[in-house]
């Protein structure tokens, strides 16, 4: 529970990073996680032990509730309490140690999911152009050729407006082409302002 506490407490974005780093570089971190896996092995077999356990006490009882009557049930009523308290403990050990078990599933999967969150965290830095991230400026990236997806739309981007302004300039210069050569054909023709069509 100390270790679940300290996975989920709030902690600035740098010492989060810096603490989970840590834990999952380290060598001597590796070697207690590894020591952890054998014990939880070791929990799952006593759970499963507990388990038939209290199914065997269970079986036990019940053939003692049927013999409850009679002329030894003083006898079977002290032999029926000992096995009352056997059930009482292999039940505690069947929920401490499943509890023991899902609380470690708990522990890994919100660890990874940490790691996850801050993993994306950094994604998001980087791309957002946040240099304590590791991240370049998005003016950089793209000088660099380096920004990915990112940098190769802003590239499409900027070649579309290129071509569209070429495409605004030819327009223009097509405009004055054709406003100077109905001018001169206007100049031709005084008396014909009005093209004639062909019949």
């Amino acid at each position: 529970m100390v270790v679940f506490v300290g996975l989920i407490i709030p902690l600035p974005y740098k010492l989060k990073k810096g603490l989970f780093t840590f834990i999952s570089e380290s060598p001597l971190v590796a070697k207690i996680q590894y020591a952890m896996k054998i014990t939880f092995i070791f929990i799952l077999i006593l759970f499963l032990d507990s388990v038939n356990r209290v199914y065997r006490v269970q079986v036990e009882l019940a053939a003692y509730s049927k013999d409850g009557s009679g002329a030894g049930a003083a006898a079977l009523g002290s032999e029926r309490m000992e096995v009352q308290a056997r059930k009482f403990y292999s039940q505690r050990n069947m929920y401490l140690c499943g509890f023991t078990l899902f609380l470690s599933l708990i522990l890994n999967q919100t660890y990874v999911m940490i790691l996850n969150v801050l993993r994306l965290e950094e994604k998001l830095k980087m791309y957002e152009g946040d240099p304590r991230a590791g991240g370049k400026s998005a003016e950089k990236l793209d000088r660099a050729g380096e920004s990915g997806e990112i940098g190769s739309l802003k590239k499409d981007l900027h070649k579309k407006d290129k071509e569209l302004q070429a495409m605004k300039s030819q327009a223009e210069g097509l405009q004055k082409e054709y406003d100077q050569l109905s001018v001169k054909y206007n100049q031709m023709n005084p008396d014909n302002n009005t093209p004639k069509k062909d019949r």
